[in-house]
C-alpha cells in the first residue's frame, strides 16, 4: 500500500506520516545498529528522518553532530540522499560555549551540519530554542541568506515561546524573509495544554504543519512504565516519572482498552490520537529496535474511531 504524504506548510517538501528521530543514533544506537533501523524505516515506505547539531552531546565523550554523521554516512552509502527528507536544528547549548540564535552562528553551524550530514542542501532547518536574546530579523537573515545559497530548503521553529514565533511569522510576511513552515512542540497525550492553548490557534492560522516531539511521553505512552518499579527498565526511564499519577494511569487505562480494542498497542494508539489532531503531520519518535519501529509504522494505518478519541480525549484532558 503506497503511503500518503503530505506537504510541509506551503513548501513542496512531501513526507509520509512517521518522522523517525535521531536522537538515539550514537547514543544508544550505534552506527551498524542506526543503520539497520534506518533501512527498516525506508523500506517500509517512510522518508522524514529529525536530527539535531547537538545529537548527542550528553554523552560522555561526544561532542555533538554524532547523529548527523551517522546519518551522512548512511546516506552516503546507499546512495538515497534524494529519496529522504532531512531536518536538522541550530541554536541549543552544546556545553561549550557554542549556542544561540545570531547571525555568524547560525552560518558556522549550518556548514558544520552540511558537513556532517555529507550533503549540500539542508531540507528543513529548525530553530531549535529562542531564548530571545537575539533580534528575530537577524535570525531570519541568516535564514535567508543560507537560502539564496541553496544550502537550506525551508525553515522551521521548536522551542519558540509563542510571540517570538508570531513576531517572526509577521516579520517574514512584512519583509520578505523566510517563513517557518513547520512547528514542533512538546505535545502529547499527557502534555496538550501549553500546544493546544498557546501554539494551535498560530499553527492554524498560519497553516504550520506540527511534527510533535517526545510523543510518547519518553516511553510512558508505551505502556512499559506503570509503577516506580518500572522506571529502571531502560536510560530514558527516569523521564517517565513525573506521569506516574492520577492522571498518567488513566490514561494509560484508555490507551490500553482502545489497543485491546483494534488488537494494537498502546504506543500505536498513542501515536494514531496525535495524527488525527488538526495540522499534526507526523509525530517524532525514535525507535531502537525491529519491534519499536513496527510500531510506530502500525499507527499510521490505525483508524480510530469517534468513540475512541473521545475516551482518549476525556481521560488526557
Amino acid at each position: 500500500m503506497a503511503i500518503q504524504k503530505i506537504n510541509i506548510g506551503s513548501s513542496d517538501l512531501a513526507v509520509a506520516p512517521v518522522n523517525l528521530g535521531g536522537n538515539v543514533f550514537g547514543w544508544t544506537l550505534n552506527e551498524a545498529q542506526s543503520f539497520e533501523i534506518l533501512d527498516a524505516f525506508t523500506a517500509a515506505g517512510f522518508n522524514f528522518i529529525d536530527t539535531a547539531d547537538t545529537y548527542s552531546v550528553w554523552v560522555p565523550g561526544n561532542k555533538g553532530g554524532e547523529s548527523e554523521t551517522i546519518i551522512g554516512k548512511w546516506t552516503k552509502a546507499r546512495g538515497n540522499r534524494d529519496k529522504v527528507v532531512i531536518a536538522t536544528k541550530v541554536g541549543w547549548d552544546h556545553g561549550d560555549g557554542r549556542k544561540g540564535l545570531k547571525a555568524d552562528y547560525i552560518i558556522q553551524q549550518a556548514e558544520q551540519s552540511l558537513k556532517n550530514l555529507q550533503t549540500d542542501h539542508i531540507d528543513l532547518y529548525y530553530t531549535h530554542i529562542d531564548d530571545g536574546t537575539v533580534p528575530v530579523e537577524e535570525t531570519l537573515a541568516a535564514y535567508d541568506k543560507l537560502i539564496k545559497a541553496g544550502k537550506v530548503r525551508y525553515i522551521a521553529a521548536s522551542n519558540v515561546p509563542v510571540e517570538r514565533l508570531k513576531t517572526s511569522l509577521a516579520l517574514a510576511e512584512q519583509n520578505g524573509l523566510p517563513k517557518y513552515q513547520a512547528l514542533q512542540p512538546h505535545y502529547n497525550l499527557v502534555e496538550r495544554t501549553a500546544y493546544e492553548t498557546d501554539y494551535a490557534p498560530v499553527v492554524a492560522e498560519h497553516g504550520l504543519t506540527v511534527f510533535p516531539y517526545w510523543s510518547l511521553a519518553a516511553g510512558f505512552l508505551t505502556g512499559k512504565y506503570r509503577s516506580e518499579a518500572d522506571l529502571g527498565k531502560s536510560v530514558r526511564g527516569q523521564g517517565a516519572k513525573k506521569y506516574l499519577n492520577e492522571k498518567g494511569l488513566g490514561v494509560l487505562k484508555a490507551l490500553d482498552t482502545v489497543a485491546a480494542k483494534h488488537n494494537s498497542t498502546p504506543a500505536s494508539v498513542a501515536l494514531a490520537w496525535l495524527l488525527a489532531q488538526p495540522n499534526i503531520g507526523a509525530p517524532i519518535a525514535s525507535a531502537t529496535s525491529k519491534t519499536q519501529l513496527d510500531t510506530l509504522i502500525a499507527a499510521t494505518s490505525l483508524q480510530l474511531d469517534q468513540q475512541d478519541l473521545q475516551l482518549l480525549d476525556t481521560a488526557s484532558k
